[in-house]
């Protein structure tokens, strides 16, 4: 019906991550530093999606995409290395509202002093629109991956697309997660944000890969699993842990306390592995 390709789902992981990267990235409210992560992390992705479609099942537009994808999220990479003085917008607000308000707690002047000589402009901050140019690039090759996978055309391209989207948002909403242990203070939008992609996204990967020919027909068992059924309920398990734990994690998020944003992490982590078993538990009995 379709064939599973370690190649599309590397490249799927890849481009779904530096899309989010993206969302995130243009709020300005994070730290440079998870850009720098983000982006070398699913370069590398890119990087073995290209060199494994190459040796086991080449389809020429991906590994093109591929190679495309490694080469923009490396130059957004040393774009923004190259404007890291810069700094984040929403990152020096923060901290000046922070420092505002420790001020007005202890009494100390609000206002500096001011300076003998007119400060000097600041220098251009990274583009986030820079981070566009990879999911663009690596959804050309996830199209093309698709057409040669078999099946249906049309769901066989809403299922790679949609899994891309769903994996990636829950792996940047993970890795943002443990980036408040570098940026304690920071905002809790950029995350919720994350959650909130994840749980829109969850219906329609959900229903993709329930179409026919599709897990409705491993569950009644017109197409056999090899397990007596028991991968399709195991996806069903899947399917229903990551909504659930999606919304464990936006109740978590609600409370004051710091401790909220380690548990949702904790979550989010949970939420990674029930992802990938609801994308690619499914395809892997499909495409058997």
């Amino acid at each position: 019906m379709i064939r599973l390709d370690i190649a599309t789902v590397l490249l799927q992981w890849a481009t779904g991550g530096l899309l989010f990267l993206w969302v995130t990235t243009r709020r300005r409210e994070v730290g440079i530093g998870y850009g720098w992560l983000l982006r070398a992390t699913f370069a590398v992705l890119a990087a073995l999606a290209l060199v494994t479609g190459r040796a086991l099942e080449p389809v020429p537009v991906r590994e093109v995409a591929s190679l495309g994808v490694v080469l923009a999220a490396t130059v957004a990479l040393a774009a923004s290395i190259v404007r890291r003085r810069a700094g984040v917008a929403g990152e020096r607000a923060e901290e000046a509202r922070k420092a505002a308000r420790v001020a007005a707690m202890t009494g100390a002047p609000t206002s500096p002093k001011p300076p003998a000589a007119p400060p000097a402009p600041a220098p251009p901050e990274f583009p986030p629109v820079l981070d566009l140019v990879a999911p663009v690039i690596g959804a050309v090759g996830l199209v093309a991956a698709a057409l040669d996978a078999g099946g249906g055309p049309a769901l066989a391209v809403l299922r790679t697309l949609t899994g891309a989207a769903f994996l990636g948002a829950v792996t940047d909403a993970m890795l943002l997660g443990h980036w408040y242990l570098v940026q304690p203070g920071m905002a809790r939008k950029p995350l919720l944000e994350l959650v909130r992609w994840l749980t829109l996204i969850w219906p329609v990967e959900v229903l993709a890969l329930l179409l026919p020919t599709g897990m409705l027909s491993v569950l009644s068992g017109s197409i056999a699993d090899g397990y007596n059924g028991l991968l399709g309920w195991f996806w069903v398990a899947c399917a229903l842990a990551t909504i659930v734990l999606c919304a464990v994690t936006r109740a978590a998020l609600k409370e004051r306390y710091y401790s909220a944003v380690m548990a949702a992490t904790g979550f989010l982590y949970l939420a990674i592995l029930t992802a990938f078993g609801t994308d690619l538990v499914a395809r892997a009995v499909l495409a058997a």
